[in-house]
């Protein structure tokens, strides 16, 4: 499933933020620089192991192969960045030999080009149907081929049903259950080339907010301000943007449709990212365009005190659903509770490829932390009919606790730290 961000951010690589009129070269966004060679891509050789690790899972879980279709675990495994439509195009891998696909025909050109620059594979197994012809025995057939027609076959999560119907069909003596404990027990753990690409695209948004925010004036509508905020992102080199909400509306934590315009003491919370090579930043800032409100401070300063607290609890051997509750206590103590009152959703979520990823700082998840996971740390506040503050950084699992890839918030006045 693509995600409330990931459909904005795919909007604005097609072209959307290219066509915003540009910022003078002295306003706060005109003097941003872009950072795109700082990019670096994954490697083919990091694919490699992305397989081996894969298929080291599969046999954890008696899983003989592995089916992946379109989407952003094709993408983490092979490099293939493929459009998911009503076509048939999917990787097997074995657990025990090479993989093998299955793609329309009139793609099998680009399939191969992608393969092979994205694993560094010269000859992969590539099984081709037409236009008129039914995909799904060619799956069956490449798994007899490897001796696996009586196999368990895991599907990766998002395999949508008229897909896996099909399969179920052709490859009748084969077992389909969840490949989510292979694929996500991969991607949950992320790769010092993952990491430095996840903190460089939280850089890119904070500076992309930063520079939005000094250029905001009186009278401006939600989608003016939303504007700058693509047009920000543009100018460091990778696509992204934010969804802003002004006074009462930001009340509402994913936004209200209703116009908006901001004025002198307006509270305003911004929620966006960006994705650099694929990998996705998570971000938002709430501050005022002018002076706040005592109330206003108190619960900012109630939500800054939640999100350190799940930064100081979140460590390797602490269960998912402990960083959670640790920043609900802090909400509820303050006198926001009880419990999903006020702070009506968890306190964060994997990220990554996808912006929601596995695993979750959620209630009931007892799964515990390892280093290299990263996630969303964002508690917040939401007071209907009158305002909503949230923090959000990415964080990232180290060795002997946890840190943020970008600086918190100061305060609602200075939203940036110096």
């Amino acid at each position: 499933m693509i995600s409330r961000r990931r459909l904005m951010q795919l909007g604005l690589s097609t072209g959307a933020a290219l066509a915003l009129p540009a910022a003078a070269e002295d306003s706060p966004i005109g003097k941003l620089q872009s950072l795109k060679s700082k990019a670096v891509p994954i490697t083919p050789a990091e694919r490699q192991s992305r397989l081996e690790k894969a298929r080291y899972l599969m046999q954890e879980h008696q899983l003989d192969a592995l089916l992946v279709m379109a989407g952003t675990s094709l993408r983490y495994f092979t490099g293939i960045d493929w459009f998911e439509s009503e076509r048939f195009m999917v990787m097997a891998l074995p657990a025990k030999s090479a993989p093998f696909y299955v793609s329309p025909a009139f793609e099998e050109g680009r399939c191969r080009e992608q393969i092979t620059n994205g694993l560094g594979d010269n000859s992969p197994d590539v099984r081709v149907w037409q236009e008129d012809q039914d995909p799904y025995p060619l799956v069956a057939q490449g798994l007899k081929d490897r001796g696996l027609a009586t196999g368990t076959i895991g599907l990766e999560e998002t395999f949508r049903y008229v897909f896996s119907a099909g399969v179920a069909k052709a490859a009748v003596q084969a077992k389909l259950t969840s490949a989510t404990p292979v694929t996500a027990g991969c991607r949950m753990i992320k790769s010092s080339s993952e990491l430095a690409l996840m903190r460089l695209a939280s850089q890119v948004t904070l500076s992309a907010y930063e520079a939005a925010y000094h250029s905001i004036k009186d009278g401006m509508t939600k989608p003016e301000f939303e504007d700058l905020i693509a047009q920000a992102h543009t100018k460091l080199g990778f696509p992204g943007g934010g969804d802003a909400l002004v006074g009462e509306f930001a009340a509402f934590p994913h936004g209200s449709v209703t116009p908006q315009v901001i004025r002198e003491g307006s509270l305003i919370l911004v929620d966006g990212g960006c994705l650099v090579e694929g990998y996705n930043s998570d971000i938002t800032r709430t501050f005022v365009f002018g002076k706040s409100t005592a109330k206003m401070n108190q619960v900012f300063e109630i939500v800054h005190n939640a999100q350190s607290t799940a930064l100081k609890t979140a460590r390797p051997g602490v269960e998912c659903q402990s960083v959670d509750a640790a920043a609900r206590k802090v909400v509820t103590d303050a006198g926001y509770g009880p419990d999903y009152k006020y702070f009506t959703h968890r306190v964060g979520h994997g990220m990554g490829l996808d912006g929601h990823e596995w695993p979750y700082l959620v209630r009931g998840n007892k799964t515990k932390l390892e280093p290299n996971m990263t996630f969303s740390d964002e508690p917040g506040i939401y007071i209907r009919g009158e305002f909503g503050v949230r923090l959000e950084d990415d964080m990232h699992i180290t060795e002997n606790g946890a840190e943020l890839f970008t600086p918190q918030s100061p305060s609602l006045e200075t939203p940036f730290a110096t």
